[in-house]
């Protein structure tokens, strides 16, 4: 297997705070599958305590790429997760969160934000990077325990994978569509916000959360989620991306408390002292 640590790309990049840039991607596409979307309906308190239950995902996920000798016992956490995590679709259809299939493509979707965010806000990744980051990845979804008969043999079979994905398998189901609600609506107030302070930021939030997430999206999504994007809004994001990109080279230069997620931080300094 790929190793990861310091020295891979999937270290310098997926807790990198750019990945912020490229919105809910993975979340939105994650629910876009039924089996996915159904299960966190039927099972999840996303739909109550929606960035509380993003803050308690995000530091495992994170932690299967960061965590070294520990990710493996991580992944294994995360899986058992959901275990109980099960029952049918509106069709009558079975489901388990650890079906391969279903798996997978939640992992599919982290590796997905991570190349479309560095090829849209950093730079272009040559073939034997997208190679290489692909290679990782399968040592990184390993780390969960599950089956890896669903995963792709290379990254042109993951391609593939994903262009079937997106062209037949994805759907406008119940828990995308609310995950994007705000889109349209606005966000919800964070609990620890005063509404009057929420009032004056609300806007220019909105604003920045509404162009960042249909934006990120595949325009495929964006079509059966029914979020408005023109040629307009696209020739804006373009600029911006290629702005962002253009201050690359400074943002590598950062130090590691600015440029970085907290998890991949702490990684980092455990691979220094060792």
């Amino acid at each position: 297997m790929t190793p990861l640590g310091p020295s891979s790309l999937t270290w310098r990049y997926f807790g990198d705070n750019r990945m912020l840039l490229s919105g809910p991607r993975a979340g939105i596409l994650q629910l876009m599958l039924p089996a996915l979307g159904q299960g966190v309906l039927d099972h999840s308190v996303f739909f109550n305590e929606t960035f509380a239950r993003l803050k308690r995902s995000a530091g495992p996920i994170l932690n299967t790429v960061y965590g070294g000798e520990r990710a493996t016992a991580t992944g294994a956490k995360v899986r058992d997760y959901h275990r109980e995590i099960k029952g049918e679709l509106p069709d009558g259809t079975r489901y388990h969160a650890l079906d391969p299939d279903t798996y997978f493509w939640a992992h599919a979707t982290f590796l997905d934000q991570m190349l479309y965010t560095i090829e849209t806000f950093v730079r272009p990744l040559t073939a034997d990077e997208k190679d290489r980051l692909y290679e990782e990845s399968k040592t990184w979804y390993r780390s969960y325990g599950v089956s890896d008969r669903a995963m792709p043999q290379d990254w042109a079979g993951f391609q593939l994978y994903w262009k079937n994905k997106l062209a037949s398998e994805l759907v406008a189901h119940k828990s995308a569509a609310y995950s994007v609600g705000y889109v349209k609506k606005g966000l919800p107030r964070p609990p620890k916000v005063p509404a009057a302070l929420w009032r004056a930021v609300s806007p220019p939030v909105n604003g920045v959360a509404r162009f960042l997430t249909t934006g990120g999206l595949p325009p495929e999504s964006r079509e059966l989620l029914d979020l408005p994007w023109s040629a307009r809004d696209e020739a804006r994001y373009r600029r911006f991306a290629a702005a962002v990109r253009r201050t690359a080279p400074l943002i590598d230069a950062l130090p590691h408390l600015l440029r970085y997620q907290p998890h991949a931080r702490a990684a980092f300094r455990r691979a220094r002292a060792r």
